[in-house]
């Protein structure tokens, strides 16, 4: 994960940036880029959208298990386990993403606990099956945003957001009031809803949703949740339509658009044919993808073969001539396990 801050206040210091020229005064690297969420409180539209989105979770819609669960009450019955207040693990610079969200200076990471997936080879399990971390007030996680613009990184990160968008927007919020104009990642696996990512459209920059697998049956096997691959398609359409190809500036940073996640599994477990097929007729073959390769089994999946192996040399092979094959070329160039 990086050099990342725990939790504790003494971390957590106030930066009061009136405008994006101060921000361009601090970093010289900074682009003319204005992000969406910018436009939406200078016209005097975000602070309806966090009301909007609060009201949604007192009978939440706000991700692809639509629990409808009060959350302003109780979590009983919220497989995400959280309330009002986002559970946060961790936050900092992050220089493990892709390409054109780490840049050089890294991707300002803010890692949320719990999960609305229960995927039995998750390798961060202890943080979003178990919940590590603590909760923060939207006032709090503002903050973190901040010392992340402060510290020099490029983006704001939000790992795992699905199940606590709401509380995300009401933190963009303050902290575009006090200075923050960065664009926002939403790095999500990918199972979100259409009333979510209605609430995001003008907020979000960059859209990286996991696309897991290509058949809902595997998906339910593994990852415990039911109708993936149409609410995942749904979803990556939609974010595909708010913010397009992936843009990035003249360094490769990442401005706005869609960057795709597909996770090669054991014995093709994750149809990776259906996702690439899936990408290059309905979204666009510039969809900027990574090809993961570093699939090993963590947590409970030495209880499900195949997923008790990682994946081989030629699994992976194969998987790289299929999205020659698809005409989707626009992959992440990092160095990969088996090359």
């Amino acid at each position: 994960m990086g050099e990342t801050h725990s939790l504790s206040l003494r971390f957590l210091k106030r930066y009061f940036l009136p405008s994006s020229r101060q921000y361009c005064e601090m970093n010289d690297e900074l682009t003319d880029f204005v992000p969406a969420y910018v436009e939406l409180l200078e016209r005097g539209e975000l602070a309806g959208r966090v009301a909007n989105a609060y009201q949604h979770l007192s009978d939440c819609d706000l991700c692809g298990r639509y629990c409808h669960v009060n959350r302003h009450e109780t979590v009983q019955g919220a497989v995400c386990r959280t309330g009002e207040r986002a559970v946060v693990y961790s936050f900092g610079p992050h220089h493990g993403e892709e390409d054109p969200i780490r840049g050089r200076n890294g991707s300002g990471t803010i890692f949320f606990s719990w999960c609305n997936l229960r995927c039995v080879f998750c390798q961060n399990w202890d943080i979003s099956h178990r919940g590590a971390g603590r909760e923060v007030e939207s006032t709090e996680l503002a903050e973190m945003m901040l010392s992340l613009q402060e510290q020099g990184c490029h983006n704001i990160n939000l790992v795992s957001p699905s199940h606590v968008v709401a509380q995300i927007i009401a933190a963009v919020h303050r902290a575009a009031q006090r200075g923050l104009r960065l664009p926002l990642v939403f790095n999500t696996g990918g199972y979100d809803s259409r009333e979510a990512l209605a609430l995001l459209d003008g907020v979000i920059d960059i859209y990286m949703p996991d696309m897991k697998y290509g058949d809902s049956r595997i998906a339910r096997k593994y990852s415990k949740v039911r109708d993936y691959v149409e609410i995942n398609r749904e979803a990556v359409k939609e974010m595909y339509r708010q913010v397009g190809d992936l843009v990035t500036d003249e360094r490769g940073v990442a401005l706005r658009g869609l960057l795709v996640r597909h996770l090669v599994l054991p014995e093709d477990l994750a149809g990776t044919r259906n996702v690439f097929e899936f990408i290059a007729h309905e979204i666009s073959l510039q969809t900027y993808l990574n090809l993961m390769d570093q699939y090993h089994p963590c947590y409970r999946a030495d209880e499900h073969p195949p997923l008790d192996r990682p994946i081989s040399h030629d699994e992976y092979q194969r998987a790289l001539a299929m999205a020659d094959k698809m005409g989707l070329h626009r992959l992440d160039q990092r160095q990969h396990r088996y090359w």
